[in-house]
């Protein structure tokens, strides 16, 4: 009757209302951790310069006292946070694109582990979403498995962005990092390096698949010195969510991209994605394309104090096969037609 038909119109509804802030919520965790990855390190330090400057100075004092005598944190396994992991932000940042996470094999808790992560993208977006917070579930797949995700040690003499970034379980990707939590920080580790780096992010762009990897050992050597097996990590999806001007070799974009990548760590790149409010329009939001994220099987390593090059080489060679073939197996399961090649660099 008119009654059932007034409750069902109401029902569709509600259901279309709640699907669209579900919507809004997703652009709005997104779009809070773009603002994060690009200007919170120093629009906080400029606040904090700012503060000192008033009524207000004595907070920014205690905190730079604090900073002073918290200064090595970062570099001793960091201050996880897994309240903050488990935000439902992050939630709905993975349902934005969406962001899946695939387990092919099962790892010890005995091992420590060093996890390649291909490729970087413009913002890693898939290793953040995976191994920074728990929205895919990475510590139900992989239980008594400790990630640390790597990134540049600059992030970590920012105030603020500092503590931000460690809560996540994020670590300077250095050597004294890296040493003290595969030797110090006992086992179930997972430290997960995204390889390629700034060089390798200056040639994603949709339909692309290649790394930057061939000359890239030093990860290899690491492992070597500390026993810790090799996982490579294919990101499918992770070079669609934006678009970027790529400058050719010999170009002047080039060599300004390369000067800024040597002397700072990072290589500026000209690149967009979709508007706030429309997906017709430019702007700093990705698009909402699927990422997947498939961890390979690891590559037991023996530990070795001081590798020969031949040693760094040979396990280099094994690992870079590894990946190749996880690529190879998985490419038409994620949307990429079999005669697609994984181009390494």
């Amino acid at each position: 009757g008119t009654g059932s038909n007034i409750l069902s119109a109401l029902q569709d509804l509600f259901w279309l209302l709640k699907s669209k802030v579900e919507k809004q919520l997703q652009i709005i965790s997104v779009l809070q951790w773009v603002l994060t990855f690009l200007v919170m390190g120093i629009a906080c330090t400029l606040i904090l310069m700012y503060i000192l400057c008033t009524d207000c100075w004595a907070i920014a004092a205690l905190y730079l006292a604090w900073l002073v005598f918290d200064w090595n944190t970062p570099k001793k396994g960091g201050r996880r946070s897994q309240w903050v992991r488990n935000w439902a932000i992050w939630r709905y940042f993975r349902d934005y694109f969406p962001i899946r996470l695939v387990k092919t094999h099962n790892l010890l808790t005995t091992r420590n582990y060093i996890f390649g992560y291909h490729p970087h993208g413009i913002m890693g977006l898939g290793a953040f979403c995976n191994f920074s917070t728990e929205a895919t579930g990475v510590s139900q797949k992989f239980p008594g498995i400790r990630p640390y995700l790597a990134t540049l040690a600059g992030n970590f003499r920012m105030p603020i962005l500092r503590d931000y970034l460690m809560s996540g379980g994020i670590c300077p990707v250095n050597r004294d990092s890296i040493d003290y939590i595969l030797s110090k920080n006992g086992s179930g580790n997972a430290i997960v390096i995204v390889v390629g780096g700034a060089a390798e992010s200056l040639n994603c762009t949709p339909g692309k698949n290649s790394v930057t990897l061939r000359n890239r050992k030093g990860f290899v050597k690491l492992a070597l010195r500390h026993g810790a097996d090799l996982v490579p990590v294919y990101s499918f999806g992770e070079n669609e969510v934006y678009k970027q001007v790529i400058f050719e070799e010999g170009s002047w974009g080039r060599w300004v991209q390369k000067k800024f990548q040597k002397h700072i760590g990072f290589a500026p790149c000209i690149f967009h994605g979709r508007g706030l409010f429309s997906s017709n329009t430019w702007g700093l939001l990705p698009y909402s394309k699927p990422i997947t994220t498939v961890v390979g099987e690891p590559i037991t390593i023996p530990k070795i104090d001081n590798p020969s090059q031949k040693d760094v080489d040979f396990y280099h060679s094994m690992y870079v096969d590894s990946l190749i073939k996880l690529f190879d197996k998985y490419k038409s399961k994620f949307g990429l037609p079999e005669t697609e090649v994984l181009e390494v660099n």
